[in-house]
């Protein structure tokens, strides 16, 4: 029996992913596990494997197309076996009214078979189906296809659907580069990153260099369209900012013993192997506290509190597209190095793009940290479903009084805490802060 291959869902927002590139072409023999597709949303490129032995076939999504999530888009079929014909066949149009002389009779009409996106491009540009070639598996119309046909006739292809991979899209949105007029050298046609560097190179040497704006008048802005990361990120945040009343909790932690057990840890690290930061330390420290205040590890669907069984952690990575968070997964039975080891090697692969679904699911609580940009304070905005997120500034010597009231230079750090006002009081959130800084000022006896 065909085994369908999915379109998954990488994340708790994802809609919708797009075809990269398929690893393994129509009638190949492929086993459980074999990359088969490279698909991109709007964070990470990840690679679909095959849920069984068999051969690859009925693909109905072609390279640079956007696939909702969950939606078929291949099958793994037995030696012989034919793919299930797909839902979305359509009639190339409807049966003609008998006073329509010149409609062609019904039996020359015929039924066709086209992606979901060539319906779309079809519709729109009022193009009839049943008049366009397929060049898919069994005759299967493609987007390809229908632009092709447009294009023979005069007609521009859909914007924004030039075959182009991700990184070559972002250079093109960085420099303006309008995809259609650069020519592509990847497969099929595909414009690849080189193939848009080459492109601003020459618009550099072709373009005369623009005459001076007037006194007293600037130039225009830069018109940035707000999509992938970007967008994804704008969404959920103003979703979070206008549905969850925020309070926020600050106090300040003397860091010298964090600071000192931090040290300690990493002379008994091998060498080559990457060194515990504080953000590790703050990990290790937030899920000790988790696990004494449950609520603060909850997450929030609007009508129920969902108290989370396991501690996972969202560490805040900086990228240039935007803010991506990975996730250290029952952080509360993990020993700081292997914390540190595991914090290290999700923000090496977030800056590399190659992080997997798992990294990026199922947190119960973020932590952003932004002292090494030398920032002293400042609140994050939750992560929805959860219901609180920790913002740590620098590390500064600062005076304080000792146990004398004597002033004396310590490293403090000052942590706030957003948090969901429909599930946490303020003694709850106080009560975890509390919890927090005793973790980070007395690591030696919570922290091993």
């Amino acid at each position: 029996m065909a085994k369908p291959i999915i379109m998954p869902k990488f994340g708790f927002t994802q809609e919708e992913s797009t075809i990269v590139q398929w690893l393994k072409k129509e009638g190949d023999r492929v086993e459980k596990g074999d990359p088969i597709v490279e698909v991109t949303t709007d964070k990470i490129n990840m690679e679909v494997e095959a849920p069984a032995d068999g051969i690859l076939g009925g693909i109905r999504y072609q390279e640079g197309e956007t696939v909702p999530v969950t939606e078929v888009i291949a099958y793994i079929l037995a030696e012989g076996e034919e793919a299930p014909e797909p839902e979305e066949k359509v009639a190339a149009a409807a049966p003609p009214a008998p006073a329509a002389k010149e409609a062609p009779p019904v039996a020359e009409r015929r039924a066709v078979s086209a992606t979901p996106v060539a319906q779309r491009i079809a519709e729109a540009k009022g193009v009839d189906l049943a008049a366009v070639p397929g060049s898919g598996p069994g005759g299967k119309i493609t987007r390809e296809d229908v632009e092709r046909y447009l294009a023979e006739r005069g007609a521009p292809p859909e914007d924004g659907k030039r075959r182009a991979t991700p990184a070559a899209r972002r250079v093109a949105r960085e420099h303006g580069i309008d995809l259609s007029t650069v020519p592509g050298s990847g497969p099929r046609g595909r414009v690849q990153e080189a193939d848009v560097l080459a492109a601003v190179e020459r618009l550099a040497v072709e373009a005369p260099a623009p005459p001076p704006a007037p006194a007293g008048i600037s130039a225009g802005p830069v018109v940035i369209p707000l999509e992938g990361m970007r967008k994804t990120i704008a969404e959920r945040m103003q979703t979070s900012a206008q549905q969850a009343p925020h309070i926020m909790f600050t106090l300040d932690v003397d860091m010298s013993e964090a600071i000192a057990f931090r040290e300690y840890a990493n002379q008994r690290i091998a060498e080559g192997q990457p060194r515990i930061s504080m953000t590790a330390v703050l990990v290790k420290a937030c899920a000790w506290a988790l696990r004494q205040h449950p609520m603060v590890n909850s997450h929030f669907d609007g009508e129920r509190i969902l108290v989370q069984n396991e501690v996972n952690i969202g560490v805040a990575v900086a990228l240039e597209e935007g803010l991506i968070v990975p996730v250290v997964h029952q952080a509360d039975q993990k020993g700081l190095m292997q914390i540190g080891a595991e914090v290290a090697d999700l923000a090496r692969r977030a800056r590399e793009g190659r992080l997997r679904p798992d990294d990026l699911t199922g947190g119960t609580f973020t932590i952003s940290n932004l002292g090494m940009f030398g920032v002293d304070h400042f609140t994050a905005i939750i992560n929805p479903p959860e219901v609180a997120i920790l913002a740590v500034g620098r590390i500064a010597k600062r005076f304080v009084p000792d146990e004398n009231d004597q002033p004396v230079a310590r490293p403090m750090m000052t942590i706030t805490l957003s948090a969901d006002h429909r599930v946490l009081d303020g003694a709850m959130a106080a009560g975890f802060l509390a919890t927090l800084r005793q973790a980070l000022e007395m690591p030696s006896t919570i922290l091993l």
